[in-house]
């Protein structure tokens, strides 16, 4: 692998003559406790809050409409991201695919780019959240670098953190911050936070059965300042939360709580904070009884020594990945006529926890409610909820009257993945949907920006193995999800306003908020947006022809104008008052369901291979799986069912046209498509296992 080749496309010069640009005139002034000036964006959050807010006031709700796009950049291979660019005086720093960029926000030409890993293909998608499937590569993590000391500051995806040059694109120092020899699957997917002269950044994947851990680094030279275990070890304070002795005494040492998202920062405080990712074997809660920290949970950490202050765990015992799985943000609260300094997560449910960031202590009142329970997976008797608060997707009454048999709703995001209980589907399930796109919060309308996908699914396991993660891809008559964009007033924990999408639309980008009143987001149809950020209205929007937006916006000065700036996919886009370059012809729209097979041959079961890829290849048989779960023939066709699974199936037709028979193990039964049509089939015995056959003239 050779690391840190790079080309020099402009001349260098032209980031020293962006220097010189004058201020914004007029800019409003920062938020209170904001860490940076209005001009520039240095970190993926825009400042050590990670607010996504921008003190920039140019483009405003008055104005909004002469917002026209500046110019667009695509990257190399079409290489999609989902970073949000950097920026500091006029030029913006981005990855995607296995470059590095240094790009001029006012016209869009390359600065400088370099490719730290020679080996990977150009084209390598970082825009989704296969992170895993890029672990141990040494190409630019996807969110985003931070800038400082005159140097960009980028995570790696084979677990090293990396400083540039920020005038010249050559490497000053790598340190490998994952497990040495290195574990596979570890990576840096979080972006590094510079605060002062360090790094502060985590080590993912684990998912991958390692726990994780937070670091600092010096700026300078990249050296080891002190690092801290997310689960703790034997003798540290919340190892008894893990089993301790016998079959699964040494389950800590695989136990996850991986950093997957970027740091916040208090110097005033002396405290940095993390959010950890879900507990390790992720379904397999038999194997980890106890409240498994500190999984699932805000760690505030020493600034100079690494020491933990507090933590908050938002799931106890998670069965979920229900974990934290957006980075929070620190805001100004008031509480009692009193001004406090405050955090807000998300929790991948959609409920907000508002928490003191000195102590912990929440801000708004949360309390322990009773949740289903599984014996078998040692579920946790009660788990916190906000009182009195809304979730951003809404509650079971979205459901009630959606949900048909042979499924049964239970209305709690906590119910557990049960073993034989094939038929129950609960929100949230399997995993929920609140996750991966960032917050943004307003100080002047104290609203929260946030966006998630509202959904039910199937609560189950197949396997008894604990290890075990995954079901086959399978055919239901569950409503389709739905996407949603709203905003929370942080003084009531309530939803202010929200609009809802088809989930396809709702895109993966995320909020930016303005002190021009606005709102940013991109959205799945290739469309970049603005909303008023106190009522909701939609009020601009613009058609870049790239579907499935990933890339936060940020704002930036750049010749002496506001710019607006989006990764969609594998194109970044800038926008600006009197902007011309056109709309482009929109995308096609991207179809929901599971792709239909050619064939007419159906098994009534499915070869599973385990997602938990860190303990070996693990596979299992989902009984109630119709492989392929959707089929297409020409009329007249013979489609044969077999019974490839150990259970008795008859196999029928939904409106009673045809049937099987019983068909036992290691049987088949045979029917003619005589008519054209779409036709839906489900098992007899196992009603929830359901089938579709395309059948064409």
């Amino acid at each position: 692998m050779q690391l840190g080749t790079r080309s020099i496309l402009t001349a260098v010069l032209a980031v020293a003559a962006a220097a010189f640009l004058p201020g914004p005139p007029g800019a409003a002034q920062p938020p209170p406790g904001s860490t940076h000036g209005a001009v520039d964006w240095p970190c993926v959050g825009g400042d050590w809050a990670n607010s996504r807010y921008s003190a920039l006031d140019a483009i405003d709700t008055g104005n909004v409409d002469e917002l026209g796009a500046a110019w667009s950049f695509a990257f190399e291979g079409r290489a999609s991201t989902r970073a949000t660019p950097a920026a500091e005086d006029g030029v913006l720093y981005i990855g995607s695919g296995t470059r590095l960029y240094a790009i001029d926000g006012a016209t869009g030409e390359t600065i400088w780019s370099v490719r730290p890993d020679e080996d990977a293909p150009a084209a390598l998608d970082t825009a989704g959240i296969g992170d895993i499937l890029n672990a141990g590569r040494a190409i630019p993590s996807p969110p985003g670098v931070a800038l400082g000391d005159g140097k960009v500051f980028l995570g790696l995806m084979d677990g090293r953190v990396a400083a540039i040059d920020q005038q010249t694109g050559e490497f000053v120092w790598t340190t490998q911050i994952g497990y040495d020899p290195p574990k596979k699957g570890q990576a840096v997917s979080g972006a590094p936070l510079y605060v002062d002269g360090r790094i502060y950044v985590g080590l993912a994947n684990g998912d991958w059965a390692f726990r994780g851990k937070v670091v600092a680094l010096d700026a300078r030279d990249g050296r080891l300042l002190w690092e801290f275990y997310t689960i703790p070890g034997p003798g540290e304070p919340g190892h008894e939360t893990w089993p301790q002795a016998g079959e699964w005494g040494h389950v800590w040492e695989q136990g996850g709580a991986g950093v997957w998202h970027v740091g916040n920062a208090d110097p005033d405080l002396g405290l940095v904070y993390f959010v950890t990712g879900n507990a390790v074997p992720m379904f397999g809660g038999e194997a980890r009884r106890g409240d498994n920290l500190y999984t699932a949970a805000i760690l505030a950490l020493d600034m100079d020594t690494g020491a933990l202050r507090w933590h908050y765990q938002v799931v106890r015992h998670d069965l979920w990945d229900a974990d934290i799985a957006i980075a929070p943000l620190l805001y100004e609260a008031t509480v009692n006529g009193e001004r406090r300094p405050a955090l807000a997560a998300l929790r991948a449910d959609g409920f907000l926890f508002l928490l003191d960031r000195e102590t912990g202590e929440p801000v708004h009142p949360v309390e322990e409610r009773p949740v289903p329970q599984d014996p078998f997976n040692f579920t946790a008797a009660t788990q916190p909820f906000p009182v009195d608060a809304d979730s951003l997707v809404g509650d079971c009454s979205r459901w009630r009257d959606k949900v048909a048999p042979p499924f049964v709703l239970s209305c709690s995001a906590f119910t557990p993945p049960y073993l034989g209980r094939d038929n129950v589907v609960a929100p949230g399930a399997p995993i929920p949907l609140v996750r991966v796109t960032p917050i943004a919060y307003s100080p002047d309308t104290r609203y929260l920006y946030a966006q998630g996908t509202a959904h039910v699914g199937r609560a189950r396991r197949i396997s008894r193995d604990p290890w075990f993660r995954g079901s086959a891809r399978s055919y239901t008559n569950l409503p389709a999800s739905v996407g949603v964009f709203g905003a929370i007033d942080t003084r009531t924990n309530k939803l202010v306003w929200t609009h809802e999408f088809e989930s396809r639309l709702l895109g993966g980008s995320g909020p930016l908020a303005t002190a021009g009143g606005l709102v940013f987001r991109g959205a799945g149809d290739g469309t970049f947006q603005a909303y008023d950020a106190r009522s909701g209205a939609a009020l601009w929007r613009f058609q870049t022809g790239v579907p499935r937006a990933r890339g936060p916006a940020m704002t930036y000065m750049a010749g002496g104008e506001q710019h607006v700036a989006v990764a969609m996919g594998p194109e970044l886009w800038a926008f600006k008052l009197g902007g011309t370059v056109p709309d482009a012809d929109a995308p096609p729209a991207a179809g929901r369901r599971a792709a239909v097979r050619e064939t007419n041959e159906i098994m009534t079961s499915t070869l599973v291979q385990s997602a938990e890829r860190g303990v070996g290849n693990r596979y299992a048989v989902d009984e109630h799986a119709f492989n392929p779960p959707r089929a297409r023939v020409r009329a007249g066709t013979i489609v044969t069912f077999v019974n490839s699974g150990n259970i008795t199936q008859t196999i029928t037709a939904q409106d009673a046209s045809w049937s099987t028979g019983p068909l036992l193990p290691a049987q088949s039964g045979y029917v003619r498509m005589e008519r054209a049509g779409t036709f839906t089939y489900y098992s007899e015995e196992y009603p929830w296992a359901m089938g579709q056959i395309v059948v064409e003239p």
